[in-house]
């Protein structure tokens, strides 16, 4: 039976130390700025969970939260507060509060912050450990710079442009009701 892991304090907020059961408000743990594809907590500690990841990504207006892919494994979102473009299979659709999202395996996929205010989203995803990711080109993702010029499976390549995330504190405001 699996134990309880404790909560290592760090500069920028709670994480888990283990592979343990744990309780962590989203407000106190470590979170991530991710530059221009805003900010989010993983809820896990310096290991990844092993099979399902869970994520709350903090998007401004403009922003994606990754670039446009496709993976092995299937994902689920759902939109917490605000609004996003989400750019899926070449199309766009606009989403709000409450609205959910299933991509299955083989999803080309990519969500945009849309509107006057953040938009939150709560990210869960299946991890298999030899899942493939690529990141094809779209024009529709290239629109909000969400998007790779040319196709490839190599995340390294497709985010080579950007700054690597670093950890942050949790800032007031960026989850509804807080």
């Amino acid at each position: 039976m699996p134990g309880q892991a404790p909560l290592r304090r760090t500069d920028e907020g709670l994480v888990p130390d283990g592979d343990g059961w744990f309780v962590l408000n989203a407000t106190e743990a470590r979170w991530r700025e991710d530059g221009p594809f805003g900010f989010y907590t993983p809820f896990a500690g310096d290991v990844r969970f092993p099979q399902v990841g869970v994520s709350i990504a903090v998007l401004e207006p403009g922003q994606p939260n990754c670039m446009y892919h496709r993976e092995d494994d299937q994902e689920n979102f759902l939109v917490l507060s605000g609004e996003c473009l989400l750019i899926v299979e070449g199309q766009k659709r606009r989403l709000r509060r409450w609205d959910f999202v299933h991509c299955p395996p083989g999803t080309d996929h990519v969500f945009v912050g849309d509107g006057d205010e953040p938009c939150t989203l709560l990210l869960i995803g299946a991890r298999s450990p030899d899942a493939g990711i690529v990141y094809p080109r779209s024009d529709a993702a290239l629109e909000h710079e969400a998007g790779v010029e040319e196709e490839t499976t190599s995340a390294e390549e497709a985010y080579r442009p950007y700054p690597e995330p670093t950890f942050t504190p949790y800032r007031k405001g960026w989850l509804p009701g807080d």
